[in-house]
């Protein structure tokens, strides 16, 4: 497998996390679904989502509170472009637990408040 520079490194990253902010809405959205696929909240990101690459790293801007509107247990989390479409999957886990989302508890009920505190996406050397 090749190794990329920084340069191609932040180029692909950009790449990647314009996509988040592609399409004809306003915001990128960060939606957390159990498995199968129903949504059980979603929180969206700003407009633009994240700012430029840094070594490989793009770093989310803020990102708004959801509110869980259905109970059930978080299986995965998508990360989706202003229509709506799927731009990346990521994985969840409870705190400590490795996913690329980490949560105090996976399950949730209606009324739940999910927090985004940091999201960052990075290009791997290779």
């Amino acid at each position: 497998m090749p190794t990329l520079s920084t340069a191609a490194r932040n180029a692909a990253c950009d790449a990647v996390v314009d996509l988040i902010d592609g399409g004809s809405g306003s915001n990128g959205t960060i939606k957390f679904l159990d498995s199968s696929d129903t949504v059980l909240c979603t929180c969206n990101m700003s407009n633009p989502a994240f700012g430029n690459s840094t070594n490989g790293t793009a770093s989310a801007d803020s990102i708004s509170s959801g509110t869980v509107s259905t109970s059930g247990t978080i299986a995965k989390v998508s990360i989706r472009d202003t229509d709506d479409t799927e731009v990346m999957e990521c994985t969840i886990t409870v705190t400590g637990g490795g996913g690329e989302f980490e949560i105090g508890n996976l399950t949730v009920s209606s009324g739940d408040t999910i927090v985004v505190s940091s999201f960052t996406v990075t290009m791997p050397q290779s």
